[in-house]
């Protein structure tokens, strides 16, 4: 096999505890599709919901446990403090500003990081968002997202996929000699954030799509437990199977202690805690989520794995219903 090489972020998953809510605030304010709407399985009594582009490419993903039970999110250490979106333009920005104040969505303020115009902003259960214009990178990126022709959001202002994610660690070194060492990532800029010392990694294509930032906080507590308005992990790119199961050879070479192939319907994915604290996943391209459903209604009714079928009758008596707030964009 060629030298092996991640492809970028794959998804990032996070914790809702309000799944209609969760929903009309992706699908209608975001412009974000929802492509799936399955359960957690391996808990399979809450949902998993999945936002992305129009057809669900990998990259463009943000997923959601139903986890009201945890409580709230309490920031700390080895977490993965803010998920970036990309968008055109810093006309599209500017937008994104206005829309943000019309609809009460706290922000705060386009600002500039590394060159590249940013809006910092959070979602209804207080979790760390940023806009990030992809038009001021040096390189290209991964590729952009396929717009969703349904989105209430313009395609030439929509969100175009995930930027990257932002790491908060205790020390920079641990976390920095993973990525770097172990998973190929190679240091792009260093700069200060709020005071704090952070440096930003790429792989793959580099730029928007393939980015991952740490921050070193060693005045944080480490953070214990993943609540409403926290993300879980951060998942990057294998291209299929084979490269995957190489990965998950590699890392297990290297002493970490990797999960098996966990065959998620969906993608296939391995997972492993970097010495900071955070959950990293690789994950496969593919199938993807036409797998199970027709991608002109990805996302309309609930999906279920082969495997968890003949259950179908027993979880959905334990699922309550969602149903988005009236002109929520589904």
């Amino acid at each position: 096999m060629e030298r092996m090489e991640l492809g970028g972020i794959h998804h990032v998953t996070a914790v809702t505890g309000d799944p209609p809510g969760n929903v009309a605030f992706y699908t209608d304010t975001l412009g974000l599709r929802l492509v799936k709407k399955t359960v957690n399985q391996d808990q399979t009594s809450v949902y998993h919901l999945f936002y992305a582009d129009g057809t669900g490419s990998p990259g463009t993903d943000m997923t959601f446990f139903d986890w009201g039970f945890a409580g709230a999110h309490r920031p700390g250490a080895g977490m993965v403090s803010t998920t970036a979106f990309r968008v055109a333009g810093r006309e599209a920005l500017e937008w994104w500003k206005a829309r943000f104040e019309e609809r009460g969505v706290p922000h705060r303020g386009i600002q500039a990081r590394d060159g590249r115009a940013v809006l910092p902003f959070a979602d209804p259960e207080g979790q760390s968002l940023e806009l990030v214009d992809d038009t001021a990178s040096g390189g290209e990126g991964a590729a952009p997202g396929v717009p969703w022709e349904e989105s209430p959001v313009d395609a030439g202002r929509g969100i175009r996929g995930l930027e990257g994610v932002t790491l908060s660690v205790r020390s920079l070194d641990p976390t920095s000699a993973v990525l770097t060492e172990a998973l190929g990532f190679r240091s792009s800029g260093e700069h200060e954030e709020e005071g704090h010392r952070a440096v930003t990694f790429e792989v793959g294509p580099g730029g928007p799509g393939a980015e991952v930032r740490l921050v070193e906080r060693p005045d944080l507590p480490l953070g214990r437990r993943v609540g409403t308005g926290g993300v879980h992990h951060v998942a990057f790119r294998a291209p299929d199977e084979e490269e995957h199961a190489a990965w998950r050879e590699r890392l297990a070479g290297m002493g970490f202690g990797v999960t098996p192939v966990i065959d998620r319907f969906y993608f296939r994915s391995i997972y492993f805690r970097e010495p900071g604290g955070v959950l990293f996943e690789i994950a496969t391209d593919g199938p993807g989520f036409a797998v199970d459903e027709d991608p002109e209604h990805l996302g309309e009714s609930l999906s279920l794995p082969s495997f968890l079928e003949p259950q179908r009758e027993e979880i959905e008596a334990n699922l309550t219903p969602i149903t988005p707030p009236e002109g929520s964009a589904r």
